[in-house]
């Protein structure tokens, strides 16, 4: 199982959307190093929902459902998407700034290459988050 993290802009479709549609195909990816790793997705890795914008938090976990696929809604075979689960709200949401003044993630790449909209999350860095959220995993 490998841990992913997720970004949304909460405007456009937020954790909340996810909970109430139970899931949903997240596209919308662009970048081609976050396209790289959404295409190594695997049924049943876990994600970290990250609001960006104002929020700029961990917001909840969700689960992939489905194995990476061509995005039915453009004709360009080089964008890729999954379908993912909302699976609970975290209890503390984790900010951005919690996770810089952190020693643990100096290397996390949430930090090191801010502009990715995913971002693989090593497990220790995973275990660290989950226990920032005062959640289990």
């Amino acid at each position: 199982m490998a841990y992913w993290l997720l970004k949304t802009e909460p405007e456009n479709y937020s954790y909340f959307d996810l909970e109430r549609d139970g899931s949903t195909v997240w596209d919308g990816v662009n970048n081609s190093l976050a396209l790289k790793y959404l295409r190594t997705m695997l049924l049943g890795d876990l994600a970290l929902i990250y609001h960006t914008g104002k929020e700029r938090q961990v917001i909840g976990l969700a689960e992939i459902v489905s194995q990476p696929y061509i995005d039915p809604a453009l004709n360009d075979s080089k964008r890729a998407v999954v379908d993912v689960r909302a699976l609970r709200r975290v209890h503390q949401p984790v900010t951005l700034a919690q996770i810089k003044q952190d020693n643990k993630f100096t290397d996390f790449d949430l930090l090191r290459l801010p502009r990715l909209s995913v971002v693989p999350v090593g497990e220790v860095y995973w275990q660290c988050l989950i226990e920032l959220t005062n959640g289990t995993n």
